[in-house]
């Protein structure tokens, strides 16, 4: 639970003195789905390890 705080945090200083509305909200969908595509990439390599794929 420590970690997930300390990332919270992390995530509200970045945006916290970054200037222009527009860049700041830029800022935070970029960074959401840069987020985002790391958990589908997680995911399918996960499943294609569980499934047996072979990775040649």
């Amino acid at each position: 639970m420590k970690h997930l705080l300390l990332i919270k945090q992390i995530y509200l200083e970045a945006f916290k003195n970054l200037g222009h509305l527009i860049v700041q909200n830029y800022f935070k969908i970029f960074s959401w789905f840069c987020f985002l595509s790391f958990v589908i990439v997680l995911y399918a390599f996960i499943f294609r390890v569980l499934t047996g794929f072979a990775f040649d």
